[in-house]
């Protein structure tokens, strides 16, 4: 009986009803319980969507659930767009201050550049309490560790913190940061930890849910050796484009330069943008 059901598997559209195909002469392979279960599913889906009004080839074999063939995607429920980048000096990080919970504004002038040690700081997205909490413990370790060399700590050694947080909690939290700061050893460094712990060195690094929509734009303005002003007005730039597309990402453009000098904080108010929605 579970040989002759391989042909009732493979169905067709008639009047809105399946009419399974009869199974063809011969003798039939064997199928593991896991295609067969597979084959099952696969038809209920295809009943299921000729009940719509509406018809999407499904691959034989092909792994969807009954609730994400057509189902629409389900909105961002946290958003945010994050950068920093390298300049001849120093580093400069921005961010947006939009913090949603789904299509609630929770706050509007919230801070996602925080300070992890005196010329080291990080960008977060993605859960406020993860990244919040990873922040607090590398503080903590970052701190002792300044005690006991007795200078500032490197902007490598903060990135590696974080990095051993984020991988090995990986199936827990849900948190993207950029670390950028100075140090005496190699300057100005920007080093990005998206979701699953990889570290990464590079030049210029975005993220948040509005950097998808930038990410050719930062690739076009972008150039290396860029000074102080010219890579102010870049950030500032490219996270105002972001806040005018995303929905997820909004309120004021916040800031952060640190260089050999120290540090410079700045906000662009949301009616001042250079680019507005």
């Amino acid at each position: 009986q579970a040989k002759h059901r391989e042909g009732a598997r493979i169905a067709t559209r008639k009047s809105s009803v399946l009419v399974p195909e009869p199974p063809p002469p011969g003798p039939l392979p064997s199928r593991t319980m896991a295609n067969y279960m597979l084959e099952e599913k696969r038809c209920v889906v295809e009943e299921q969507m000729q009940q719509e009004d509406f018809v999407r080839h499904v691959e034989p074999g092909c792994p969807y659930r009954l609730d994400d063939v057509m189902a629409p995607e389900k909105a961002v429920s946290t958003g945010t767009t994050i950068m920093a980048v390298e300049f001849d000096g120093g580093v400069i990080l921005g961010a947006d201050s939009r913090t949603s919970m789904g299509d609630y504004v929770a706050n509007r002038a919230s801070r996602k550049i925080s300070k992890v040690h005196d010329k080291i700081f990080v960008c977060r997205s993605g859960s406020a309490a993860d990244t919040q909490a990873l922040t607090a413990f590398v503080q903590n370790y970052l701190g002792q560790h300044a005690i006991e060399l007795g200078q500032l700590p490197s902007v490598n050694t903060c990135a590696n913190l974080f990095k051993i947080f984020a991988y090995n909690n990986k199936d827990n939290l849900m948190a993207g940061l950029i670390i950028a700061g100075w140090d005496e050893k190699k300057g100005g460094q920007v080093y990005s930890i998206p979701l699953g712990g990889t570290r990464i060195r590079s030049p210029v690094a975005t993220g948040g849910s509005g950097s998808g929509y930038i990410s050719a734009l930062v690739e076009d303005k972008y150039r290396p050796g860029m000074s102080k002003a010219e890579a102010l007005e870049f950030v500032q730039f490219c996270v105002a484009h972001a806040m005018a597309i995303d929905g997820s990402s909004g309120g004021l453009v916040r800031t952060v330069i640190v260089t050999a000098d120290g540090v410079e904080e700045g906000v662009i108010q949301g009616n001042q943008l250079p680019v507005k929605p």
